[in-house]
């Protein structure tokens, strides 16, 4: 094992020369970094929330206001059903959390219930047999449907996924690096995002829902009217974001809604020059949306945003191109911040802060600070040991620690893993790893000495004998490594991914690197003794 075979060699040169490149521009002032040649790596580490600083949320997704909209729109689709099906009905309406419809014949109650579950009550997704909506005739004419309860946790559970996926690209449009957005528990979701500068800002562009839609205003009662109560079915009185009015009467069902945005951007209405957000629909919401203007020219359409009218223009010809703008009192910010949220899309139900809380960049500085000096203090500490105990074979063990932590940096500005002060802990634990492998090593070389062999051959066996147990060890802390990578979060991954790299950085500068250099030193000085012995 000894043989110091070229691949052996050029594994070691290309190691360190990797670690030294990829390590480096962490310790260089970012004028001297974007200064370096265009085939010098430039990447460098990200450091988590505890060491940059940042802003953490505790959000909870609004199951209430999630079954309000499902019973708003299950009202909308028994309207409409009973309608294509010409059956006479009267007093529908929600109460009580389910949605109650009076059959005006009796003798048709039956036959509205079957088109009624033919059209309304899905089946829940994973549960053969299981409904979405359970639908009762009281046999007087009185049909009731409610949602039932396997429907809304199922419901619940697409909300919160939806919800991260949704939530990771607005902090994406941020510029934020390696956000951690997972759930906890049933509803909640838990987001951290390392150097968040503004985190109310954050707090306002993910918590808002951003549900975007396009209604025809309904001008058949008046405003007066409508307030007084008499609202007519199919229609609701929202408030107004327009500044001419504080409410507008609009039909609920929504012409195109923003699920079939392609595109938004904030730009300038080359008129007034005032800020505004410019969005595209796809084919089918381009062609939706041309049908519903070119059929309405000279009727006001609202556009509404989380239940508020942002501006109820008069359609003056047909809409075909499939783009347009919204228009508000927005500052540039505003406007920028909105598009993001239209190309992100709209979170399936509102999102309610339950705890926030910010790591200031000083204590993010301190905490770097601290883990600086206890990696310091814990290497100088680990060398001064191995070269006390092991003289020259302990300076090349250190000379592969050095080697260890440049590969693990390396390694992770390459990846661009995140850094966390459980990570830095992770690090340090590495380097103890690393430590004890040569201490394997060198005390079965020892031994082998202490048995009579020659200098060479006590070198290869104490190698060879010491592989099987040093591999052993680091395989079980891999898998461990593993374990916590996969099921753990936040901190807890970035200290699995930290030791993770070490095993494998470490199996390799203690057995290949220290080998290599024995190997040369060897060579040269040809001893008749070990000095460890």
């Amino acid at each position: 094992m000894m043989n110091l075979s070229r691949w052996k060699v050029i594994a070691v040169v290309l190691s360190a020369i990797f670690g030294v490149l990829f390590t480096l521009p962490n310790v260089l002032p970012a004028d001297v970094r974007d200064s370096l040649p265009g085939f010098m790596p430039k990447q460098t580490l990200n450091l988590g929330l505890d060491l940059q600083g940042g802003s953490h949320l505790l959000l909870e997704v609004d199951t209430a206001a999630l079954k309000r909209e499902r019973l708003t729109n299950l009202v909308e689709d028994t309207r409409t059903t009973l309608r294509d099906a010409q059956i006479p009905f009267a007093e529908l309406r929600e109460v009580n959390g389910e949605v109650s419809v009076l059959i005006n014949d009796p003798a048709q109650a039956n036959t509205a219930v079957n088109k009624l579950r033919a059209t309304v009550a899905g089946v829940v997704a994973g549960q053969p047999g299981g409904r979405e909506v359970s639908i009762s005739n009281d046999g007087g004419g009185r049909i009731r449907l409610s949602l039932s309860q396997e429907a809304m946790t199922a419901e619940a559970g697409r909300a919160v996924d939806q919800s991260i996926e949704i939530l990771r690209r607005r902090i994406d449009e941020l510029g934020t690096k390696e956000p951690t957005i997972v759930r906890q528990g049933v509803d909640r979701i838990v987001v951290q995002a390392p150097g968040e500068s503004d985190p109310q800002r954050l707090r306002d562009v993910i918590g808002k829902t951003a549900k975007l839609t396009f209604q025809m205003v309904d001008d058949s009662v008046s405003l007066e009217e409508a307030a007084a109560g008499r609202v007519p079915p199919g229609s609701e009185l929202l408030p107004s974001e327009d500044g001419y009015t504080s409410v507008v009467l609009v039909k609920k069902r929504a012409l195109v809604t923003g699920e079939m945005l392609t595109d938004a951007q904030q730009s300038f209405d080359q008129q007034s020059g005032q800020p505004v957000v410019s969005f595209r629909f796809n084919s089918a919401g381009a062609r939706r949306f041309g049908e519903a203007t070119a059929s309405s020219i000279g009727k006001r359409f609202a556009i509404v945003l989380d239940g508020k009218v942002i501006s109820a223009p008069v359609i003056q010809s047909a809409i075909t191109g499939g783009s347009g703008q919204i228009s508000g009192s927005f500052t540039p910010q505003s406007a920028n911040d909105l598009a993001i949220l239209l190309r992100a899309g709209a979170l399936p139900a509102p999102l309610k802060v339950e705890q926030q809380s910010t790591v200031g960049a000083e204590l993010g500085a301190d905490a770097v600070k601290a883990g600086v000096v206890s990696l310091a203090i814990g290497g100088v500490a680990i060398i001064v040991f191995i070269i006390l105990a092991y003289g020259l074979f302990g300076l090349f063990a250190a000379i592969a620690l050095v080697v260890n932590v440049l590969l693990i940096l390396g390694i992770m500005s390459f990846t661009q893993a995140t850094l966390t002060f459980p990570g830095i802990a992770g690090l340090i634990l590495t380097l103890a790893v690393a430590v004890d492998a040569n201490v394997l090593i060198y005390e079965r070389i020892r031994d082998e000495a202490h048995a009579g062999r020659s200098p060479i051959s006590a070198l290869e066996h104490g190698y060879s004998r010491a592989l099987v147990s040093i591999l052993d060890a680091n395989i079980t802390s891999a898998i461990s490594a593993l374990i916590m990578f996969q099921f753990g979060s936040g901190p807890i991954r970035g200290f699995a991914w930290t030791l993770l790299i070490g095993v494998v950085t470490s199996v390799f500068t203690a057995v290949v690197i220290t080998q290599v250099l024995i190997g040369l030193w060897f060579r040269i000085k040809r001893p008749k003794a070990l000095p460890i012995v």
